[in-house]
């Protein structure tokens, strides 16, 4: 079979693609049953954005699914949007898109594989099981195509693997280095033992902004599954909506989005309410996988000092200990992240241009920028809250 011809198409909607189809690809893990180790490259995600106006007709997330087939059997899929600015995506080509311009060149619209508005690392190049070399190298191949035929200026994979940025960069892609910080499980039996690891400066100020959040004059719940209610959903909408304006000007998930998952992804959530009295005045909203929670989304209506630490790092830790996972990503950006115990680490894209000059140029960019990031994932590592090694705990 594996010498079969390749059968590579587009697909407007993630309706032409059966859930199972899709998921053998992207969450083979999930096909005896429990978590998929990506909720966001999963068919119900994707959808959710789609069905929900999130991307689609006028957002500048235009999709165009690539799909690859052998022998009647779904062997690869791949997230890809035409994209008409560079919003959402977190690892940012502004600068590029200015130059691309002032060369005489029109940058937009431009393709990129990518999990929307989610600067979260996981595959790309979704491949079934026994797939992996073959898929890979014809979604690569598939995209480039694309934009070659359509005269589009480049084409991007964000937030890629290490092994998928290393395996692009073999064929010729252009590979870019990034970073975020996040925090590892040291097989802490409780919070109070991931607090021992730190010096004592770092954990007496933890402790004192735990104390200060928990005193805000109501309590703080984390809910999952059945206990998120749909109630629940108009009140994040007002946070998201809030700290949306503030960051992006305009919310990028709209309110249905959230009624789809309410239906179809509560159980792939975690919710972390502030409660006053009763009504909910803050939130934090999280994504579970089968080793990692992923933070995504905080917004507030009323200001509390720490409030934020408490909803969107402490409580992620403590669920992550609590439930054996491996590691908590609190998203994009956060020098602040580094003394609560997130600590740096690299993250990958891939690109290709089709300007051989403009290539030429920022690929000699990105050299030096991958050097950058390095030395500064090597000093903020040093620079972390951990204890040094030998040194006695205190309390």
């Amino acid at each position: 079979m594996h010498d079969s011809p390749l059968d590579v198409t587009l697909h407007q909607t993630l309706a032409e693609i059966p859930a199972a189809d899709w998921d053998a690809c992207a969450c083979p893990e999930t096909s005896e049953g429990g978590r998929a180790a990506d909720p966001f490259t999963t068919h119900r995600f994707l959808f959710a954005l789609e069905d929900s106006g999130s991307v689609g007709r006028g957002t500048g997330w235009d999709p165009r699914y690539l799909a690859v087939r052998q022998g009647g059997t779904l062997i690869a899929v791949a997230p890809l949007f035409v994209k008409s600015h560079s919003q959402g995506e977190y690892i940012f080509d502004h600068n590029w898109a200015h130059a691309y311009e002032n060369a005489g060149g029109a940058y937009y619209p431009k393709l990129q594989i990518a999990v929307p508005f989610t600067p979260v690392t996981g595959r790309r190049f979704l491949t079934r099981p026994g797939f992996d070399a073959l898929g890979q190298s014809a979604l690569i191949q598939g995209a480039v195509q694309l934009a070659v035929q359509n005269d589009l200026s480049s084409l991007h994979i964000t937030f890629c693997t290490e092994a998928e940025a290393i395996a692009g960069a073999a064929m010729g892609l252009m590979r870019r280095t990034s970073q975020q910080f996040h925090w590892v499980n040291d097989g802490y039996a409780n919070f109070d033992a991931f607090l021992a690891s730190l010096s004592s400066r770092k954990r007496k100020n933890i402790r004192k902004e735990r104390a200060t959040a928990q005193a805000f004059g109501g309590r703080i719940v984390a809910l999952t599954g059945d206990a998120i209610e749909p109630e629940h959903w108009d009140w994040f909408w007002r946070f998201y909506q809030d700290t949306g304006a503030r960051k992006w000007g305009s919310p990028y998930l709209t309110r249905a989005f959230f009624d789809h998952a309410q239906d179809a992804l509560r159980d792939d959530m975690l919710l972390v309410l502030a409660l006053n009295d009763g009504t909910p005045v803050a939130g934090a909203l999280n994504f579970i996988g089968r080793d990692t929670l992923y933070g995504r989304y905080w917004g507030a209506l009323q200001d509390h000092p720490c409030l934020h630490f408490e909803a969107c790092y402490y409580q992620a830790i403590d669920y992550a200990i609590a439930h054996g996972l491996s590691r908590v990503e609190a998203g994009a950006q956060g020098d602040h992240k580094l003394a609560r115990g997130y600590l740096p680490v690299a993250c990958h894209s891939l690109h290709w241009i089709r300007d051989r000059g403009f290539s030429d140029a920022v690929a000699r960019y990105l050299q030096a920028e991958s050097r950058a990031v390095d030395e500064e994932i090597e000093v903020l590592t040093a620079y972390g809250p951990f204890r040094k090694t030998g040194a006695a705990a205190d309390p």
